[in-house]
């Protein structure tokens, strides 16, 4: 590995182990206010500044989707996948709700192939199942416990997997940044609209009042963290490729046990650890078996 990409991974590392700080601060905010007002809130944050960037770097033209049914479709997932993600992490581990997030690479792998029409390799059958059986694994205490809520990260990395099936389609109609915006443009106004219906029903349980100052300026270092976080990762692979720093992602887990640990005092057990593994392995292998099934195949001299 060359001094380029080594400096790439760093920023990689960084990016992604910024990202589970985020979802740390997240979870400080369970019992103070909801978790969809959160991602609202959060969103909005994110939504403006990343405009005010746009508008300065490129333009009114910009703010333009050549696909706008499609930048819907981006942010509806994000929306559904970021709600049912700050639930989750409300009421489970930090760690495990991670893991169980790490299943989206694999369905997106399984859904690019009726969705956009690319070719499943087989090992993405066998590997999916390897995943699965993770995901099984950290969910068994928690079934009990929680009940279907328990399955919130999951249907969380489902949305997620559909977001990045829509991000490739999405591919090439518009720079990095006006996607960025398109996305929290589209998501910010739909868990808006969730929570003043979510209010509108009248229900004590999920009735919430507006913020303390302390949960707006945590939404807004969950802003900040995310976009720092995503402009690090950007780095990384603008200088060491994607093959190369798409490992680094999985220092998430490691960040999340520590912070869990240190912030929460959540100690995953062994079984939760191996489920993790589990799916980790599944994500590493198949991010192996891409790269060698993208190398050329080597023959002899070609003659005329």
């Amino acid at each position: 590995m060359t001094g380029e990409e080594r400096a790439g991974l760093a920023y990689a590392v960084a990016g992604f182990a910024t990202l589970s700080v985020g979802d740390a601060v997240v979870k400080s905010m369970a019992g103070d206010w909801p978790p969809y007002a959160v991602a609202a809130l959060r969103f909005a944050f994110g939504a403006i500044g990343l405009s005010v960037l746009l508008l300065k770097s490129e333009g009114v033209k910009a703010f333009k989707p050549t696909n706008p049914w499609l930048q819907v479709a981006r942010g509806f997932c994000l929306a559904a996948a970021s709600t049912c993600f700050f639930s989750a992490i409300y009421l489970m581990l930090l760690a495990e709700a991670m893991a169980i997030g790490f299943l989206a690479p694999v369905l997106t792998q399984l859904l690019a192939g009726p969705l956009l029409g690319e070719k499943v390799r087989p090992a993405v059958w066998g590997v999916s199942l390897v995943a699965l059986t993770g995901v099984a694994v950290i969910l068994r205490p928690n079934l009990a416990e929680l009940g279907w809520a328990a399955f919130l990260p999951l249907i969380s990395a489902c949305f997620f997997a559909l977001m990045m099936i829509a991000n490739r389609a999405s591919a090439g109609q518009g720079s990095a940044l006006s996607m960025q915006v398109f996305i929290a443009g589209v998501c910010t106004p739909i868990l808006i609209v969730l929570c003043l219906g979510i209010k509108a029903t009248g229900v004590p349980e999920l009735d919430f009042g507006w913020p303390s100052w302390d949960v707006v300026g945590r939404c807004a270092i969950v802003a900040v963290t995310a976009s720092t976080a995503h402009w690090l990762a950007y780095i990384g692979t603008s200088k060491a490729g994607a093959a190369q720093v798409a490992p680094a992602i999985y220092v998430q887990i490691l960040i999340a046990i520590v912070l869990g640990w240190w912030w929460f005092g959540d100690r995953p057990d062994l079984l939760t650890l191996g489920g993790a593994g589990l799916i980790i392995a599944a994500g590493l292998y198949l991010w192996r078996d891409g790269l060698n099934a993208s190398k050329p195949v080597v023959s002899g001299p070609k003659t005329r």
